[in-house]
């Protein structure tokens, strides 16, 4: 049986991430920064700026500053041209260098079912394999849709097991939900958002929260009551254990996550057998290359290259969750000469991708040992989330963000601040971080510790490297910092305008 928790680290406003851990490793994780705010699923009214037959499509500005793609398929047969406006709903966020996909095919979820105002649908999820409860539940769907007129309905997968009279009630609460944003859509001027998903924590209970979570631990109080709200509102009864975090040690340190999550940005990743993956990412695609390493096997050859890939194939499932890698995923296994062991590796393949919420479709085996997987892309990977193109090598190499690395040393002063009570503290890191936290959160930060905090750019310190020079009295601080000013002329020290 899967134990399943959910860690909610949401004290830092400038970046919230809750993770969902099962029998004690790290399977997922979900980011959201206060600058990069995850967009899917916000309703806009939007204003055509240009529409291109050439590709059937049209780009609309969101108001956001910059336009969003809008396929013409997905534009309910509207006559698009510049300048009108038209409601929309985001279904993949902007990444990298493309905008945000949008569709004016609007769709709210619930806790058990997807409403879909003038749709004609009637689904229920793939997930749910008993096919007499999907009979249930298929009938039950077309019940809903016949109270009303010219909506869909979808059952999800957390629906397995729940009575008409709970659907019903959902139904109605997305129903409301939906006149409330036609009204705004007629009162507000375009463009504009006029409707926002229920925040990170929400988003990720309303969708992963399965009868297997034993215990959701948060450290925010304020988003301690929040959730206690929500869940006695879903689930009322049966809800989960809910815990509020008071410790001194980060909840991501307490609990092993930070330690995870740093591997989930390796190139590398070993197996329990001594055999390791190697993951590259092109512009296109996802390459990942299975090794025997140091695993020699017990009995033969074709054993030894079986259980490697059969070994690999659990871990790259793992890794294509807790990395959010979508789109095309190509695996090299090692080459197996029998067929029978080729289909062994296919059946674990669609095995152990059962339980992914993000469809993945798997291709048989090539001849040359080559597995092609296609896995919905439903958010941003957690590398385009964590990592910007190296400004030392030309982009051909990765670091840290500045705001990845600013919240690696914001988590680091909390440490520093609870386990003393000084007055001021210097920091060194490397010149472009220094300024960026400096220009960005200083202040913040300044009014969160209870103290003052100076930040030196030091040009020997590598990218990522941060370190606590000094701390106690603001009059000792100061005085470091003069020294620091006055004989390291590389050294350019940053302070708020009160210190």
């Amino acid at each position: 049986m899967t134990d399943r928790k959910i860690v909610a680290n949401i004290v830092d406003p400038e970046e919230m991430r809750v993770a969902i851990i099962e029998n004690g490793r790290l399977v997922d994780i979900f980011i959201e920064r206060m600058w990069e705010r995850q967009k899917t699923g916000e309703v806009y009214k939007a204003r055509v700026d240009s529409v291109l037959p050439g590709i059937h499509a049209a780009f609309v500005n969101l108001g956001d500053g910059r336009n969003a793609f809008l396929y013409l398929n997905d534009a309910k047969g509207l006559d698009l041209k510049p300048n009108i406006e038209v409601v929309v709903q985001v279904v993949k966020a902007a990444r990298k260098n493309k905008g945000a996909r949008v569709t004016a095919r609007i769709s709210l979820p619930g806790r058990y079912l997807v409403f879909v105002p003038e749709g004609q649908e009637t689904g229920v999820s793939k997930r749910i394999t008993d096919e007499e409860e999907r009979k249930r539940l298929r009938a039950l769907a077309k019940k809903l849709r016949d109270e009303g007129n010219g909506y869909g309905v979808i059952i999800r997968t957390a629906a397995e097991g729940v009575d008409e009279e709970v659907l019903m009630h959902e139904l109605h609460n997305l129903q409301d939900l939906w006149e409330e944003i036609k009204h705004n859509a007629q009162v507000q001027s375009a463009p504009c958002l006029i409707y926002r998903d229920i925040g990170l924590v929400g988003r990720v209970l309303r969708d992963e929260l399965t009868g297997d979570v034993s215990e959701i631990i948060i450290d925010s109080e304020e988003e301690y009551e929040k959730v206690n709200d929500f869940l006695v509102r879903l689930l009322e009864d049966r809800a989960p254990e809910v815990e509020l975090y008071q410790g001194n040690t980060p909840i991501f340190d307490f609990y092993g996550i930070e330690r995870d999550l740093e591997t989930a940005l390796d190139r590398k990743v070993w197996l329990k057998s001594g055999a390791y993956l190697i993951i590259d990412h092109t512009e296109a695609l996802t390459v990942i290359d299975v090794n025997t390493g140091k695993f020699v096997g017990d009995t033969d050859l074709r054993h030894t290259v079986l259980d490697t890939n059969l070994e690999a194939a659990d871990e790259i499932a793992r890794q294509l969750r807790l990395r959010a890698i979508g789109g095309i995923v190509v695996i090299d296994f090692i080459d197996m000469e029998y067929e029978e062991d080729r289909q062994k590796l296919l059946k674990r393949l669609e095995e152990v991708f059962q339980s992914d919420r993000y469809r993945a479709r798997i291709f048989g085996v090539s001849q040359l040992g080559l597995v092609e997987i296609t896995r919905k892309r439903a958010r941003p990977d957690v590398r385009s989330v964590m990592t910007r193109g190296c400004p030392f090598c030309g982009g051909y190499g990765w670091v840290l963000k500045e705001d990845s690395v600013a919240m690696h040393i914001k988590r680091f002063l909390r440490k520093v601040a609870l386990s003393n009570k000084s007055e001021a503290m210097l920091l060194e890191a490397h010149p472009a971080i220094a300024q960026y936290i400096a220009e960005t959160y200083l202040l913040l930060w300044e009014e969160e510790f209870g103290r003052k905090i100076f930040i030196a750019g030091a040009p020997e310190f590598a990218w990522s490297k941060y370190r606590l020079d000094v701390q106690g009295t603001l009059d000792l601080v100061e005085r470091k910092v003069e020294q620091m000013e006055q004989w390291e002329a590389k050294i350019r020290v940053y302070r708020t305008a009160s210190s």
